[in-house]
């Protein structure tokens, strides 16, 4: 009754100041009517005003979030005043408009979405498992570092630790309450007691919890304290949200809808005519009552959550104390604190750091968040601002809405493809560990060694005042080296720690999808997007038999992987591998002790895994019927300038990226390199010095990390970031003393050779670019970001400002950073488009389908049937108005062709949107043709 008093002042104060409530407010009211004793009179009333501000009774159902009950209690009043009223239907599922998906979508096509190898019983089992993940605060695994045996004294520091652990959990519990109490003195809200609600929203022993949970990460060289504090926040605010889902009873609706969920997915459910995300709509649509699964925005500002941080930092600070004498008796029994809040300085900034007065012996444990692993298939809600987690809270989108001002609705209507194979182990971790393990093979099994093995400087006397600036130099360079040997030690400890312990399991990984609409796994620390070890040591889940060529792809992978014979046909590298089929069977079976081929790949512990994999598959009584879930990869061929042929349909481009059928396949890096070679003989015979300096030094390595930048908005001289390419010392150029003397000049000379080579191969890539650029521009220019829509309906904005400090809402767009990220960043947008059709066909035509954005993996058996469907969506792409329809989406945004009256700046941008770049003579069904679309 109290809690309706006051929403109805509340109503009252807004009507006083000619403030209109909204939908949700009302929805309020009515929850609080319906928990309580009220006359049909007052509910009268306020349906009454509901109709007069705009809104209908439906709206209600249809619009609001509910948590536990309140859907209920909200019926139950509007049936006071309205006895026969029924909840309105449930609206039929959105689908993408984009006309790329209306066969995908039509009924008359519909083919039954693939079953997974679970029955329903066992899927129910993992949802559990998946919950139990969630609710659990950390997941503790075993680290795969053999540890030494414990010796009484490291026994005797563990149990001197968990007593003083103790000792800090009672410290800390009592400066927390301490610390609410003060809070709660003030009366009105201020400064210093702005905090005190976020104090109250879980247990006091939780927050402890967390708290202590931060000295186990501490750094030895010390950890920013923003860092910390964010990280605090965030783990406070992630146990907020589980809590909040358990006590609104979320759960166990998302339970109850999962539990018929998973009949579509299991290879003994019913349904059969849906795709994922549709099943999942209609069942959450025909759920009725209960709580909404989306909670109402409960998100807290970003401030708040490091002050929060930073409040619960500094009571740990001031409560964790260790006796002075732990380490030498012969000192005073005297408390002091076990952290210091300390400053240093790096790259010249003053950096706020909070540095640990002991060190935790080494544990044969890891204590990692919670967003490891998915052991349940996850659901395809089309919300993007949901979790694909059912306790956590993280969107499918990774930008936020509220930075960015995305129409989310338009984002809802987006076919969201994200990745979702189940994988598994393979046995390629065995091989793994005595490397990572074994000190005297780490360096030449490619895992990297110890801290121990770090260099250690020469030692100087005297004091360290009395070092000379070298000595000073080495010493830090030999402290970087030490640093970074401890980073990639840990990173693979923590790769391999949980490739172990998921060993023989199947898994999934969800992901979401950056503003460009680019695809991440969720999990962060072990996923295929890893390096070679990560991506060695997965499998996927469900097997195929090779079939008459998957032992030839395999085999071809192999050779890609080795980085040789790239510009060999697909033939010729099945011939070779063939060759060396003795190199490739000893790899496999005796990958330490025998000839090592695999040791002399580019990517050894991948070439590792495929030689054992050919070596079972060729040593099976029928290759064919084999079983394999080993993933091939099929990699683009640059993809950037493909992508920017096909928009220009550029004849030449097209042929250099491997766009047009031919015997082998072509090498745009060595084309440029020949294009540079021929400008600078024309100039050395014209007497130009430094092309005669040059010759011999034109090569493919020198010219491809340029031809690269142009994808990614290289600009013409005063090219400095293109020159800066050709400066690393491994530049066959530079490392020339004849040349050192020119290193300038002949930097600034290749950047003008290659640009211009460039320009007469892609003539139609350069003209796309700079009209793309120059449009940014001007947007930007006039204080707005730039924002576009891609062919699926994907929003996209920029999300580039200038960094001041103010509120998000007065920031500017940065102009070089909107001008300059614009041509990348739409290309990358067409990637991923092409990426998610590429994925919605293969899902439908029943293929196993991941992908590393432009690097595509599937089945051995199933190689030939994704590259058909990459190039068929490819085409379809293209053969969209993809230039005019961005000219005429940014017209009508930027330019409000309604108005009589147009600003200087969109009369200029009208022209330059205008002036569409003409296209060439390229036929785009050729690519259907093409042999090496990918390389």
């Amino acid at each position: 009754q109290g809690h309706l008093h006051r929403i109805q002042c509340l109503l009252s104060m807004l009507e006083s100041v000619g403030l209109q409530p909204n939908l949700d407010s009302y929805a309020a009211v009515l929850e609080c009517m319906g928990r309580t004793l009220v006359s049909p009179k007052t509910v009268r009333r306020y349906v009454q005003q509901l109709r007069t501000d705009g809104f209908h009774v439906d709206e209600l159902f249809q619009k609001c979030l509910f948590e536990d009950d309140g859907k209920e209690k909200v019926l139950k009043v509007i049936r006071i005043v309205q006895p026969n009223y029924q909840l309105p239907p449930p609206p039929e599922p959105e689908i993408c408009k984009s006309s790329l998906l209306q066969d995908f979508y039509s009924r008359d096509k519909a083919v039954s979405y693939p079953k997974l190898e679970f029955s329903v019983e066992e899927l129910q089992e993992r949802f559990q498992q998946q919950l139990e993940l969630e609710l659990n605060n950390t997941v503790t695994i075993q680290s795969v570092e053999a540890s030494k045996p414990l010796t009484p004294q490291a026994t005797q520091a563990r149990a001197l630790l968990a007593s003083l652990r103790g000792q800090w959990q009672d410290s800390v519990l009592q400066a927390l309450q301490h610390s609410k109490r003060q809070m709660s003195k003030f009366k009105k809200a201020s400064g210093h007691n702005l905090l005190y609600p976020y104090l109250c929203l879980l247990p006091e022993e939780e927050y402890v919890s967390i708290m202590l949970q931060i000295l186990s990460s501490l750094s030895p060289q010390g950890v920013s304290l923003v860092v910390l504090a964010r990280e605090l926040g965030s783990k406070v605010y992630d146990r907020y949200i589980t809590l909040r889902k358990l006590r609104s009873r979320q759960l166990e609706k998302v339970q109850e809808i999962y539990g018929d969920y998973i009949h579509l997915l299991a290879k003994d459910g019913q349904p059969k005519e849906y795709l994922p995300r549709e099943y999942w709509e209609k069942l959450v649509a025909e759920a009725g009552f209960g709580p909404s699964l989306n909670l109402k925005e409960c998100s807290w500002p970003f401030m708040v959550q490091m002050r929060l941080g930073m409040h619960l930092l500094e009571l740990l600070v001031q409560a964790t104390k260790v006796p002075r004498n732990i380490l030498n008796p012969r000192l005073e029994p005297k408390l002091v604190p076990l952290l210091y809040h300390i400053y240093s300085f790096q790259s010249s900034w003053q950096v706020s750091l909070v540095l640990g007065l002991l060190q935790v012996p080494s544990w044969s444990e890891l204590s990692l968040c919670k967003a490891l692993i998915h052991p349940c298939c996850p659901s395809c809600r089309g919300d993007p601002e949901r979790s694909f987690w059912f306790c956590m809270d993280s969107a499918s989108h990774r930008t936020l809405a509220a930075s960015l001002n995305l129409p989310w609705h338009s984002l809802r209507l987006c076919p969201l493809v994200l990745v979702l194979a189940a994988w598994e182990k393979r046995p390629t971790l065995t091989w793994l560990q005595p490397p990572f393990r074994e000190l005297q093979t780490a360096r030449r099994r490619h895992t990297p060694p110890p801290r121990s093995e770090a260099p250690r400087p020469p030692a100087a006397p005297g004091s360290p005042s009395a070092l000379s600036k070298s000595q000073k130099q080495e010493l830090l360079l030999c402290k970087k080296k030490a640093a970074e040997m401890h980073s990639l030690r840990m990173d693979a400890l923590y790769k391999l720690s949980i490739a172990n312990h998921l060993r023989d399991k199947v898994f999934w990984f969800p992901h979401n999808m950056d503003f460009r609409g680019r695809t991440y796994p969720c999990p962060p620390y072990f996923n295929h997007l890893g390096n070679d070890v990560t991506r060695a040591i997965l499998l996927f889940a469900e097997g195929r038999p090779l079939g008459p060529k998957g032992l030839d792809w395999l085999k071809i992978h192999l050779i890609n992987l080795t980085g040789l014979k790239k510009k060999n046909s697909l033939q010729e590298r099945l011939d070779y591998a063939n060759e060396i089929m003795e190199d490739i069977l000893d790899s496999a079976d005796r990958p330490l002790t025998g000839r090592k081929w695999w040791m002399t790949t580019d990517e050894p512990w991948q070439a590792l895994a495929c030689c054992m994999e050919i070596a079972k598959a060729s040593r099976s009584p029928d290759p064919a019927a084999y079983i394999s879930h080993f993933p091939v990869h099929q990699d683009g061929s640059c993809n950037g300038l493909q992508h920017y042929a096909a928009l220009g349909r550029d004849l030449i481009g097209a042929i250099s990226v491997n766009l047009m059928p031919c015997s082998v396949p072509q090498d745009v890096y060595s084309a440029v390199a020949q294009q540079v070679e021929e400008f600078r003989r024309k100039d050395a015979r014209q007497g130009v010095k430094i092309a005669q300096v040059l010759q011999g030094f034109i090569s493919r390595k020198v010219v491809k990390q340029t031809v690269m930048t142009v994808v990614y908005g290289g600009r013409a001289l005063p090219a400095y970031s293109g020159s800066h390419y050709f400066a690393p010392p491994p530049d066959p150029l530079l490392c020339l003393c004849s040349v050192q003397e020119y290193l300038w000049e002949a930097s600034h000379y290749l950047v003008k050779q290659v640009f211009n080579g460039i320009k007469e191969m892609f003539s139609a890539t350069r003209d796309i670019q700079n009209w793309l650029t120059e449009s940014a521009k001007l947007i930007a220019q006039s204080g707005q970001t730039v924002e576009w829509v891609t062919p699926l309906g994907l929003p996209i904005v920029q999300p580039y400002y200038r960094s001041k400090s103010t509120v998000v809402s007065s920031w500017k767009p940065n102009t070089v950073k909107q001008k300059n990220a614009f041509p990348p960043n739409f290309i990358h947008s067409l990637d991923s488009t092409h990426m998610m059709l590429t994925a919605l066909h293969c899902l439908r035509q029943g293929l196993t389908f991941v992908s590393v954005h432009d690097c595509y993996w599937t089945h051995a058996l199933t190689v030939d049937v994704m590259n058909q469907i990459c190039r068929q969506q490819f085409v379809a792409l293209h053969s969209e108005r993809i230039l005019q329809d961005l000219s005429e989406f940014m017209l009508e945004k930027y330019c409000s062709p309604g108005r009589e009256t147009r600003a200087q700046w969109q009369k200029k941008l009208t022209e330059q949107l205008s002036s569409v770049p003409k296209t060439g003579e390229f036929n785009l069904e050729e690519v259907m043709n093409s042999t090496y679309f990918f390389s």
